[in-house]
């Protein structure tokens, strides 16, 4: 039941990645936004057999590859679900882009977590975790980076990539949910991760 249920999400990301590429708000962004599912999917595939992941991980995978996909439509600044957010929240801008940092902390961290422990690169699953953060932290930093280097090398094209939507502190509110959601999957998918895992091996 579990393996059909990752396997529909993986045709649902298949169908959306389709569809969002069939009139995107602006071309250049889309492929920037769905690169890294474009660049994930075929390793999952070739690594399929010799290190199939846990289907926790792969569905959250999945998840994280349609918030990318649906960013990468409207731009995450033109997410309707977003501008939802935005009027029942009462915000000052489209959130969005937050919910998208904050599955680049939590997928990246489990991911990284069952890498650690399966591997057996770590005894404790405690340490694996606290590294599986820093992994995370460090994904973080370097998406910021290449933002910076879009910003540079694209100029005025880099504005709907950037989303920072006038926040002088867009940055490091970003790095700051992508903490909080790899802070919130070590705490709360650990266990299940681990089960998971041993079923594996």
């Amino acid at each position: 039941m579990t393996a059909l249920l990752v396997t529909g999400a993986w045709v649902v990301v298949g169908l959306a990645l389709l569809l969002s590429g069939i009139a995107p708000y602006e071309r250049n962004t889309w492929w920037m936004e769905v690169a890294p599912v474009l660049l994930v999917v075929p390793v999952l595939w070739c690594s399929r057999k010799h290190f199939p992941l846990t289907p926790l991980l792969m569905g959250l995978i999945a998840l994280h590859a349609l918030v990318l996909i649906v960013g990468g439509a409207y731009t995450y600044a033109r997410v309707p679900f977003g501008f939802w957010m935005q009027d029942v929240l009462h915000l000052s801008r489209n959130p969005y882009d937050k919910i998208g940092h904050f599955m680049q902390g939590f997928v990246p961290a489990l991911a990284a977590r069952e890498v650690l422990i399966r591997h057996r690169w770590l005894v404790r699953s405690g340490v694996a975790g606290v590294l599986a953060l820093c992994v995370a932290m460090t994904v973080s930093a370097l998406y910021e980076l290449v933002e910076w280097w879009a910003a540079l090398a694209l100029g005025q094209g880099a504005g709907d990539f950037l989303g920072t939507q006038g926040d002088v502190w867009d940055t490091q509110s970003d790095m700051f949910f992508a903490l909080i959601g790899a802070s919130v999957a070590m705490v709360f998918l650990g266990r299940l991760q681990d089960e998971q895992i041993r079923r594996i091996q």
